[in-house]
């Protein structure tokens, strides 16, 4: 009988991953560009340990004798619980209300450090995972929050981000509680709590899942049924229309004024108003924008909501292709009055780095364009082919000659499937007048989106879309053409 190997098996836990080379030195590079925003805005770094006691941390723990649902919790020999940290915020109550009569008030702090969620893993959700945050401790003004924002969009910026690849949705609770009261949906109604759930699942739900959620419920597609919130259909046509209506900071506050009233409501409405006067004297524009339907965080945030996240490039239907959620955060004046028994005003954005940092190589990877691509129309003259790719590259284009076989329009398709702008054609009409032909594919593939299935209007569109251009000009007639898309 063979005796059992001593050896233990090598295997990493559930949900956790191991980074290394490029992938954490992108991390790397994230943290330190979004570190340099923060202190350049005036807050300082802090770092506070991995563990918490667990009544500490309090959010997340539930009543039972080993509270480790939601965090990563054991008993420490003095018979006390600990915790590893589930975000960056609890402990930064802590440490606050811990030296709160030393602290300078507004206290404003930056931090960065793994969290841990002792939750299901799957896919692209780990148990482990770095978070990025600042936080403004102590100011109750509008200001702090529209700064949180504008700070977010200098850091996303920093990190790789162009402006028109992200966007930062605002909200702010009092709108929805004053939506909520005036459809006398209060808040020790049992409905309430199933109406945020089903707003907050717009984006994923769409509009027709959201509506019949907010009445009777919804079966999916497993056929499991979910009991809604039984509002009437006045009550969900003007919660639908207060969901619809977003965009310009301005003119959406203006337009939610006709859905919801009273003091709450109108206080939300002020809050907004604030913020979007800050912002614009911040010079943040169209990047930030007023979405009602954003909720986040249903027993935690009082006050203002943000989110942000990159978009890419349009899909088939002509809609940005969305990458999700890669930050987040809003005020939270009730976290530290847990220890201190008194409002303490507090708002604060997170940014997940690992989730950044995979958006933003998603967002590159969507939006980045393939080589030059020429044409071979004659495999006699393919030395011509190679030496224009060459040339080319020489005036720091990336280009390639097409070497597989096939006429003009399978290699047409081969240039759409490397995500080519432009090919070049030279065939025998092109080579007697000694030019080529340059066929803009970016600039093709958007006029053929708009116009759809008329194909007499993308004919006489090609005009725009390909040009004659002396070959000896060759070079210099691509960057052109480059420059433009």
């Amino acid at each position: 009988m063979n005796a059992p190997d001593p050896r233990p098996k090598a295997r990493r836990a559930r949900g956790l991953q191991d980074r290394r080379g490029p992938g954490l030195a992108v991390e790397r590079g994230l943290i330190e560009a979004i570190a340099k925003v923060y202190e350049d805005w005036g807050f300082e770094p802090l770092e506070t340990p991995a563990f918490e006691y667990a009544d500490a941390l309090g959010k997340f723990l539930p009543d039972q004798d080993r509270p480790n649902e939601g965090v990563f919790a054991f008993e420490d020999d003095d018979d006390q619980w600990l915790a590893l940290r589930y975000d960056l915020t609890a402990p930064l109550a802590r440490f606050v209300a811990e030296n709160f009569d030393t602290l300078p008030k507004p206290y404003r702090r930056w931090a960065a450090g793994p969290v841990w969620r002792n939750e299901k893993p799957g896919p692209g959700r780990y148990r482990e995972f770095w978070q990025c945050d600042a936080d403004t401790v102590g100011s109750a003004s509008p200001a702090a929050d529209a700064e949180m924002i504008a700070m977010a969009c200098a850091a996303l910026e920093a990190a790789g981000a162009r402006k028109g690849d992200y966007t930062v949705r605002i909200s702010t609770r009092r709108l929805l509680d004053g939506l909520l009261e005036n459809l006398g949906v209060g808040q020790a109604d049992p409905r309430r709590l199933t109406v945020l759930r089903a707003i907050d699942k717009l984006d994923r739900l769409s509009s027709k899942g959201v509506q019949a959620l907010l009445g009777v419920g919804r079966k999916d597609e497993s056929g499991d049924f979910t009991q809604g919130a039984g509002l009437d259909d006045a009550a969900i046509n003007r919660v639908m229309g207060f969901l619809s209506t977003g965009g310009d900071r301005a003119g959406t506050i203006q337009k939610l004024g006709e859905f919801v009233s009273g003091p709450i409501a109108e206080a939300g409405l002020r809050e907004l108003g604030v913020i979007d006067s800050a912002l614009s004297a911040l010079k943040v524009g169209a990047e930030a924008w007023v979405d009602p339907a954003v909720v986040r965080g249903l027993e935690y945030y009082t006050g203002a909501v943000f989110e942000a996240e990159l978009i890419g490039a349009l899909d088939a239907e002509g809609d940005s292709i969305r990458f999700g959620s890669v930050g987040g955060g809003g005020r939270y004046d009730d976290l530290i009055a847990r220890f201190r028994g008194e409002r303490i005003p507090a708002t604060g954005f997170s940014i997940g780095v690992s989730r950044l940092a995979a958006a933003l190589q998603a967002q590159q990877a969507a939006q980045a364009d393939g080589p030059v691509v020429v044409l071979v129309m004659d495999q006699a003259r393919i030395g011509e082919a190679l030496a224009m790719a060459n040339e080319l590259r020489a005036g720091g284009v990336r280009a390639e000659a097409y070497l597989g076989g096939g006429a003009m329009k399978a290699q047409l398709k081969y240039a759409d499937k490397r995500a080519a702008p432009v090919a070049i054609i030279q065939g025998g009409d092109e080579l007697a007048k000694g030019v080529v032909t340059l066929k803009d594919l970016k600039l093709g593939a958007r006029i053929a989106q708009n116009l759809g299935e008329d194909r007499e209007a993308y004919a006489k569109s090609r005009e725009q879309v390909q040009r004659e251009v002396p070959r000896a000009g060759l070079v210099a007639a691509v960057r052109e053409v480059l420059a433009k898309t």
